[in-house]
């Protein structure tokens, strides 16, 4: 029973990372056009797109914190895995526990960056805050500390889910099974 809510949980997890990437990448081809059309209309019209610059900085956020758990999920996380790899081939259960003792300094990292960002999440929601040039074009906060929120909290859970299987792709794991 414990082992199959575990494997739904697992599932689940995998679903929503895969969906936030997706987000993400709709956001990367969001801003794509945001640029081109900033570009042609500065060079056609001598008039560029106000607010490409506030755009910008709010949509690299978003496609960070999108896609960060896939990224999780899929083991591609940047980090340097030389050590890994020449204590694995002689000594694989030694290896296998620096991973887990790895990702479970990675999921207590995650949550701590989602427990401080939900608050602030929560105040730019009450307080209406804003970023940009007031009269000129301006964004609300609370979209980006919710995706850092989502995005931390969520790939907080995978490492965990990788913790506990001691596998870094556990999904690859069960379809193999």
């Amino acid at each position: 029973m414990l082992k199959s809510a575990f494997a739904g949980l697992s599932r689940v997890a995998n679903a929503l990372a895969i969906t936030t990437n997706t987000l993400g990448t709709l956001v990367v081809l969001a801003l794509v056009v945001v640029l081109n059309v900033d570009v042609i209309a500065r060079g056609l019209f001598d008039a560029p797109l106000k607010g490409t610059y506030e755009m910008v900085q709010f949509s690299v956020v978003l496609i960070v914190f999108l896609q960060l758990p896939d990224v999780v999920r899929v083991d591609r996380l940047t980090r340097s895995d030389g050590f890994l790899s020449l204590i694995g081939s002689k000594r694989p259960g030694v290896a296998a526990n620096m991973r887990r003792i790895i990702n479970a300094v990675s999921a207590i990292l995650m949550g701590l960056i989602a427990y401080i960002t939900f608050p602030e999440f929560l105040h730019m929601w009450e307080t209406k805050d804003y970023f940009g040039v007031p009269g000129l074009f301006t964004l609300p906060w609370w979209p980006v500390k919710l995706v850092i929120t989502v995005g931390t909290a969520l790939s907080c859970l995978i490492f965990l889910i990788k913790v506990v299987s001691a596998q870094d792709r556990p999904d690859l794991e069960e379809a193999r099974s």
